[in-house]
């Protein structure tokens, strides 16, 4: 299937690189927040899957990733947070709030509503793996190595490259400097940012602005995110209808689904639980 490629403003005016995925007859609009690090081509199979259920999908990549990045991350300033209040809220104010847009988050997309400045054009929201992304939620032998991540791996190679070479690891896109310092900072605290005494009531009160449903999916087999972690965050969506739904990867027919098998060719049972809910929301 073929898709628009689209160039989208920040609210910096940072040019973002997008995609839209669309029908003929698609009525309802999806825009997919990605995970830390992860292009907008890995989430290509699930917007061909909802365009064909009549869905208009928007992809994109934030600042630093995939498509919107410089030509070197050496030297590149930004924080963590701009990938929702500038980039995300970008897109949405791009697309308008005519049409009601269901957004979809992967990890880190999941957090991202409740620190959006503007929350008129969003009717829904459903996560796959978004948790907390502290260590204590994690097995053990997932808790050894991202301490060897954060600890060991991590200053190394950002103080070499100026930035974390994510890619060397096998972890996903490089990552800005300001990514890697905020992210693990935060993942520190069993709450992330919920816990962290210079953001936390901040957040605790924009997060409460949230008052749309949330259907949050989390594999008990996703080492990153666990049923557990996903709770430690969600639940500061303390006004929205909340749904906290664990998946067994034999339910949908899968061997594994882990923090990354949400959006892979297979899972497109678990995708169809989406379409319906939102199906039901535009009725």
């Amino acid at each position: 299937m073929n898709f628009e490629t689209l160039k989208i403003k920040a609210l910096d005016g940072y040019t973002l690189s997008g995609r839209r995925y669309s029908g003929q007859e698609a009525s309802r609009r999806i825009v997919l927040a990605g995970a830390t690090g992860v292009p907008q081509g890995f989430y290509r199979y699930f917007a061909e899957a909802a365009v064909s259920r009549g869905f208009e999908v928007i992809t994109f990549d934030y600042r630093g990733i995939g498509e919107s990045a410089p030509k070197s991350l050496r030297g590149f300033e930004m924080n963590y947070l701009d990938w929702a209040q500038l980039d995300l809220a970008g897109v949405l104010h791009a697309l308008g709030s005519d049409k009601g847009i269901h957004l979809v988050g992967h990890s880190f997309g999941g957090q991202t509503l409740g620190v959006l400045p503007d929350l008129t054009s969003v009717i829904s929201l459903h996560t796959f793996a978004t948790g907390a992304g502290w260590h204590g939620w994690m097995p053990k032998s997932e808790q050894v190595r991202v301490k060897i991540l954060w600890n060991i791996a991590g200053p190394i190679v950002t103080r070499s490259k100026g930035y974390l070479a994510w890619k060397k690891l096998g972890l996903g896109e490089d990552l800005p400097i300001g990514v890697y310092r905020e992210w693990k900072h935060w993942c520190k605290f069993p709450n992330y940012w919920f816990d962290d005494p210079k953001l936390n009531h901040q957040m605790r009160d924009s997060f409460a602005r949230v008052r749309v449903p949330i259907t949050a999916f989390n594999a008990i087999d996703d080492r990153w995110a666990s049923p557990r972690s996903r709770d430690a965050f969600m639940n500061h969506y303390v006004n929205a209808d909340l749904k906290l739904i664990d998946i067994d990867p034999g339910e949908f027919n899968l061997k594994a689904i882990g923090h990354m098998g949400y959006f892979r060719r297979g899972s497109e049972e678990l995708w169809n639980r989406v379409f319906e809910d939102l199906e039901k929301l535009n009725a």
